[in-house]
């Protein structure tokens, strides 16, 4: 385990159940954290879950079966993920089917250096899926999508910054229309009632707040470059 600080007892609790602890003074960002503890693994395969995320019995045990008989030669599995809002399952919106690749061969891949939305990258095609879903609870309130958009946006806009992108408040705009119309219309959104109503909303916000955060970075920095 790689822990980056964390306030609570998270690294009590992993070393009482055995786990390796080891603990960085920085944080580089999701993509970099992760290579970390992948440089630190030692078994052949590694199956990668975040904090909001749980693996059900059924899924467990096709994860142990692809790994013990591994048919197809396969070096790296998608899983689809069934993500919950506020205490509702979201099958359209665009988020169901969300396939991850979460379950590879160590020495086959390595995780992408982006400070979120990082992704596994495979030295292979040999990829094959899973059927079961990885339970995602990443939105128990809204409280927690504003926290995660927040986080999220600023990221995503310091990243881009960093090259050089620009953007305008048109951009921005239409980034948000057009994602609420392709979740809400194309994506059927609309079949998950009240709470699909109010993903489409908050994925509109989501697509206008990083273009609008990279925005307001160029116009902080242009009036004020020292």
């Amino acid at each position: 385990m790689v822990d980056s600080g964390s306030s609570d007892a998270t690294a009590d609790i992993a070393r009482s159940r055995g786990a390796k602890v080891v603990i960085t003074a920085d944080w580089p960002g999701f993509g970099p954290q992760k290579n970390r503890a992948l440089d630190l693994a030692t078994s052949e395969w590694v199956l990668s879950l975040d904090a909001d995320e749980r693996v059900s019995s059924i899924l467990a045990a096709q994860i142990k079966h692809a790994i013990a008989t591994n048919e197809n030669r396969s070096d790296a599995f998608d899983i689809p993920r069934l993500t919950q809002f506020c205490g509702q399952w979201i099958r359209h919106c665009g988020w169901t089917p969300d396939l991850v690749l979460r379950l590879f061969r160590r020495d086959m891949a390595r995780f992408s250096n982006d400070l979120v939305h990082e992704r596994v990258e495979v030295n292979s095609a040999r990829i094959s899926r899973l059927q079961a879903p990885l339970l995602h609870y990443s939105y128990p309130t809204p409280t927690h999508y504003w926290r995660k958009l927040e986080q999220y946006s600023g990221a995503w806009a310091r990243q881009h910054y960093a090259t050089g992108r620009r953007t305008s408040m048109l951009r921005a705009f239409l980034s948000g229309l057009t994602a609420f119309i392709r979740s809400y219309v194309f994506r059927l959104g609309f079949l998950d009632g009240a709470m699909g109503f109010a993903v489409c909303v908050m994925q509109g916000q989501a697509a206008f707040g990083k273009y609008f955060e990279l925005y307001c970075l160029h116009q902080k920095n242009e009036q004020d470059p020292e």
